[in-house]
């Protein structure tokens, strides 16, 4: 049987490698912020053109919300239904995949609604949906 005549070193931690990494991210971030000036700095004047149509995809749905006393509030303007779908046409024309989100008060009469959901398919929207909250279930605890 072999006896262990020397004792094991206890073992370190070498931190040189992570020194180095943090030290070439501080100079790859110190460099990129560099670049981000002198684009600033470039002078410049871009050229202005007349049509202004959107060149990015379509933004998050607009949310038409109806609330009890018969009042429809989109983009926090109040509204009435025939100045709803002006503006949605007029929306749906700069983002044709333009989504509409219809948010009623749970105490309205449902024809608010379905007069909202025709307002907004009348203006040429055609993805639409209706905003619903999850009823809290009733526990039993005996």
């Amino acid at each position: 049987m072999p006896l262990k005549t020397h004792i094991d070193e206890t073992p370190t931690l070498n931190l040189t490698p992570m020194i180095d990494i943090v030290f070439l991210l501080i100079i790859f971030f110190m460099v990129g912020t560099k670049f981000t000036e002198l684009e600033r700095k470039i002078g410049l004047e871009v050229p202005a053109v007349n049509d202004v149509g959107a060149l990015t995809a379509a933004p998050e749905r607009k949310v038409v919300n109806i609330y009890r006393d018969g009042r429809i509030m989109l983009d926090r303007q109040e509204l009435d239904m025939e100045q709803l779908q002006a503006t949605l046409a007029a929306a749906r024309g700069e983002y044709e995949d333009l989504g509409v989100l219809v948010r009623g008060d749970a105490e309205i009469p449902f024809q608010n609604v379905a007069s909202v959901l025709n307002a907004c398919r009348s203006a040429g929207i055609n993805e639409m949906g209706i905003s619903v909250r999850l009823a809290q279930r009733e526990t039993n605890t005996r």
